[in-house]
């Protein structure tokens, strides 16, 4: 049996050195081989690796299991260039008071029901991503200027709607959209990405609780509440 184990790490070392992809699985069947000997330590380490190779090829949010950055930043630079797409960057209001004030399980949660809340209603073709800390990206293509705008302040009202005292009483949970469209062919996604943060900066400014967008016709950011 502990030949067959040694055989498994040789087959191991042998992949790693040409690169072959499918080393969760290897991992795995290697970690199971040395626990059926006993040998738990070595079996304990492969399945470390096999933790880790599947961390950093995940493309979900471990906590609130939308996409993550890693998905955001590989489709961004495939997304069709002949219809009109929109970014919109989405910021929890005052999150840090949310943690300070109930704690950070409970911040979790409301992490995981707002991620919950910003994907209802997407087209099918759109998806909503974590950007990093309380920060949101929906990635809607196919759209015109006045659906994206009618999407983002949907998702900006279900969320400040939401019965958040259900889950704390006296929470209340509110965001803040930057939304930057583009026309077919016009812009690239990452660029595109920077205008939607500049326009969360403004949207911050004026109040929180708001929707900016840059208005096309008379080149003015226009910020968006009840």
């Amino acid at each position: 049996m502990a030949e067959v184990g040694v055989a498994a790490e040789d087959e191991l070392r042998a992949r790693l050195t040409v690169g072959t992809p499918d080393l969760l699985t290897l991992h795995e069947s290697i970690a199971g081989m040395f626990a059926t000997q006993g040998d738990w330590q070595r079996a304990y380490q492969h399945l470390r690796s096999a933790l880790d190779i599947a961390r950093a090829g995940s493309l979900r949010d471990t906590l609130t299991s939308s996409y993550n950055r890693r998905y955001l930043d590989q489709r961004l630079p495939g997304l069709p260039s002949d219809r009109g797409l929109a970014l919109a960057l989405i910021d929890l209001d005052r999150f840090k008071h949310v943690n300070d004030t109930y704690g950070h399980l409970l911040g979790d949660r409301v992490l995981c029901r707002v991620a919950d809340l910003l994907q209802e209603d997407l087209p099918a073709d759109g998806f909503c991503a974590r950007y990093g800390g309380e920060e949101f990206v929906l990635v809607v293509p196919g759209v015109d200027a006045a659906g994206a705008i009618r999407l983002a302040d949907a998702t900006r009202v279900r969320v400040a709607r939401h019965p958040w005292s259900e889950l704390q009483p006296g929470l209340r949970v509110t965001i803040s959209v930057g939304l930057a469209y583009a026309p077919a062919d016009t812009e690239a996604a990452q660029r595109q990405l920077l205008r939607a943060d500049n326009l969360l900066y403004a949207a911050k400014r004026a109040g929180r609780n708001r929707v900016a967008y840059h208005d096309r016709e008379t080149a003015r950011v226009i910020t968006h509440s009840e």
